[in-house]
């Protein structure tokens, strides 16, 4: 694999030593009764006063903004609102991803619980595409709809919501993507995105303006009855926080401010879920459950656990089937009709792995195989059967994979039988930090029928005859954009952490900053010149667990999707690491244990072994050298090396790099031998035939022992002779 190697540079966000700064974080350590470790987290992430980290750390329903400072939002109540009362035919329009689906249900089960007469329209994607079109619209026409609420999408339905009124539909657009400079001609666009908007927060997931209506629709009920409008923000909480807190982690929006309100009571609402098939989602997507015949323990839901594990389940259904089978699950009551809804959507699931790896597979043999792919700035890949809803996942994995921005392109239902330059192709891509990919996609729009996306993210139409140059062209603009700079990865732990801070009371205080998610990473944590005490595979060798020591304190570092043999390192080696801190409750026991995310040889410790190659090379070439640099060997040094090499020949083991040597030696209990002793002493071992040694290639000794060699004395070398007339010491 032609894989780019990044060079990885550490560094850390908060330093100590600044009397400044660090006064900041006693004050807030002071304040709010925590650490200083735990203030520093809260000054990273922007919480650099008392006040602004306890915000932080609330979770009050009235720390929510008022849904009516969003921009028509009192209009799409109103208009809303005037539907449900009149007994209008309204439907709920929405996208085929996780924010989507999960904006639909939540939108029917609060109207329909009015009374409403709602139903449902979210485009397949592979036969519709995404968003509203003219011919779904005539559908509703003819089915009696007078209202569209448009739910994760419609903010560039221009054309679409005018047609839509020709027919005498009303639309309410809540959407949360980029706006265009003209808004849609609807009764109302609800979205934090407008110009001029006056929303304090504008990073909510589509399933977070839906959350915002709801509770905007509930307020307005609240004041008709007299009720304080907290109360009705408190029984949307209860009622629908869990799906708009797996919206919004599955669209991966910021998990700061009201998104961080929302998902945290949306997943401790998930842990004792009501909702029959959440309850059966969840259950499925837990291997050890499954797994376990014992009785199943109550389980903490995470943030990883919806990312990784619910939210792709879901997701799956629109990828290569039907959103509606998810949105069929999320309404559902039955526990037995849930449980199956739950089983086709893993199934689903499983399909689209399958799908996706068949596909990521033919894209890597086709980089591997093609030198002027291979050696792309941006990878273009193109196909005629490739899953127009997968492409994107597989282009993650190669831009992961290789370090480059990556586009594919699928042909697949776009020509009956001949293939023609004339056929539309739908491309999807990812981009690496540092290329924009919408820039890079205006640069080339020329060549393409349309496209639009994120900087990270994007998608594109282009014709299968205008691919070549689109792939050309894209790559002109990656070679004038993509420096060195951006082929290195530069990682921020939060802090430097001594092994005396790595403790359980600081791993339960860490608990405190979730949910994490982007905007409120996990904590990371740096730590240098740690002895690896003991390597032990796991999972079969797909994960090791490190015995890790540092001034006299040992700690377990689980490192998970390595090998022992990918280490780079071995038991007594010293290494430098970035880990997250976790809790592991086993059996009962809760004890902190590292879960290692990088780790190295320790700088100092190569740095160390470098400059003594150096130096004995400049020795050996004539250099002087003084008694504090320790290069005379004694009688006992002699004795500690020859007991090794003599243990290790009977053995059976008779060659040996300079590392292993040193590492058996030292790990004696007596003085330390560096690298020149050890050099200096094998040299004069074999000029007096104490025993053989041969360096067969650089570092890399075979030995010999000679068991009824004559007895001889150090003092007689004329290596140690001549060694010992270079010390400047001895010659004053």
């Amino acid at each position: 694999m032609n894989s780019i190697k990044k060079e990885k540079i550490w560094s850390e966000k908060y330093v100590f030593g600044n009397v400044q700064t660090d006064a900041e974080i006693r004050n807030i350590a002071a304040e709010l009764g925590v650490s200083e470790i735990f203030a520093v987290l809260l000054y990273n992430r922007g919480y650099k006063t008392p006040d602004e980290a306890n915000r932080f750390l609330r979770f009050e329903t009235d720390d929510f903004y008022d849904p009516f400072l969003l921009d028509d939002m009192e209009s799409a109540v109103r208009r809303i609102s005037a539907a449900v009362d009149k007994g209008e035919k309204i439907c709920i329009y929405g996208d085929y991803a996780v924010d989507g689906v999960t904006s639909v249900s939540m939108l029917y089960l609060y109207l329909t619980e009015l009374g409403a007469d709602v139903t449902i329209k979210i485009p397949r994607r592979d036969c519709e595409g995404y968003g509203m079109s003219a011919p779904a619209i005539d559908v509703l026409a003819e089915a009696g709809v007078t209202l569209i609420v448009t739910v994760d999408t419609g903010i560039t339905a221009n054309d679409e919501i005018l047609y839509a009124a020709s027919l005498g539909i009303d639309v309410v657009v809540t959407d949360h993507h980029e706006c265009r400079p003209e808004l849609p001609e609807a009764c109302a666009v609800v979205n934090p995105h407008r110009h001029g908007s006056k929303y304090p927060f504008c990073d909510l997931a589509g399933v977070g303006v839906v959350f915002k209506l709801v509770c905007a629709y509930e307020m307005t009920l609240c004041r008709t009855r007299g009720e304080a409008v907290i109360e009705g923000v408190g029984r949307i909480c209860k009622k629908y926080s869990d799906l708009a807190a797996i919206g919004t982690i599955a669209d991966v929006m910021p998990l700061v401010d009201e998104n961080r309100l929302i998902v945290s009571m949306g997943l401790k609402l998930l842990e004792n879920t009501e909702r029959a098939g959440l309850a059966a989602l969840i259950e499925a997507s837990s291997p050890s459950s499954r797994d376990s015949k014992s009785a199943p323990r109550k389980r903490k839901i995470s943030a990883g656990f919806i990312g990784f594990g619910t939210a792709p389940r879901i997701n799956a259904a629109g990828r290569i089937s039907d959103s509606i089978i998810a949105v069929n699950l999320l309404l559902e009551k039955d526990k037995k009709k849930a449980e199956k809804y739950a089983a086709e959507l893993c199934e689903i699931n499983r399909q689209r792995q399958i799908e996706e790896n068949k596909i990521a597979e033919e894209a890597y043999d086709m980089i591997e195989n093609y030198p002027e792919i291979r050696n792309s700035s941006v990878i273009v890949l193109e196909n005629d059967n490739w899953q127009q809803g997968i492409i994107g996942i597989v282009s993650s994995r190669i831009t992961e994979r290789y370090g480059l921005p990556s586009i594919l392109i699928s042909f697949r239902g776009a020509f009956e039988g001949e293939a023609s330059d004339g056929d539309n192709g739908k491309g999807s891509g990812r981009s690496i930090k540092g290329m924009n990919l919408v820039e890079a996609l205006d640069f080339c729009g020329d060549t393409l029928e349309k496209y639009g996306g994120h900087e990270l993210a994007a998608g594109l139409t282009v014709k299968r005859g205008r691919v070549d140059e689109f792939r050309k062209k894209i790559n002109e603009y990656a070679k004038e954009k993509l420096c060195d700079e951006l082929f290195k990865i530069k990682i921020d732990a939060d802090c430097e952490l001594d092994m005396s801070r790595v403790t359980l009371s600081l791993a339960e205080e860490i608990q405190r900053l979730e949910p994490f998610g982007v905007g409120t990473p996990t904590p990371l944590f740096s730590m240098r010149d740690v002895t690896v005490q003991r390597v032990m595979q796991l999972g079969g060798g797909k994960h090791t667990k490190l015995i890790l020591e540092k001034d006299g304190i040992s700690v377990c570092g689980m490192y998970f999707g390595i090998s022992a043999s990918e280490l780079g390192f071995e038991s007594g080696d010293k290494i430098d690491l970035l880990f997250n801190l976790d809790i592991n409750d086993y059996k009962n026991l809760r004890s902190v244990q590292m879960l290692i995310q990088d780790a190295r040889l320790s700088e100092r410790y190569v740095k160390v072994i470098s400059d003594s190659k150096k130096r004995y090379e400049e020795i050996c070439a004539g250099d002087g050298y003084s008694e504090e640099e320790n290069v005379i060997p004694t009688r006992d040094d002699f004795a500690a090396v020859y007991t090794v090499l003599r243990h290790e020949f009977r053995a059976g083991t008779n060659v040996l790099d300079d590392k292993t040597l040193i590492k058996l030696v030292n790990s004696y209990d007596r003085p330390q031998i560096n690298y020149i002793k050890l050099k200096y002493i094998l040299r004069i071992m074999n000029e007096l035939r104490i025993c053989g040694v041969e360096e067969i290639d650089k570092d890399i000794f075979k030995f010999e022992i000679f068991f009824n060699a004559t007895k001889t004395s150090i003092d007689k070398s004329s290596i140690l002779k001549k060694l010992k007339s270079k010390c400047y010491d001895r010659a004053r």
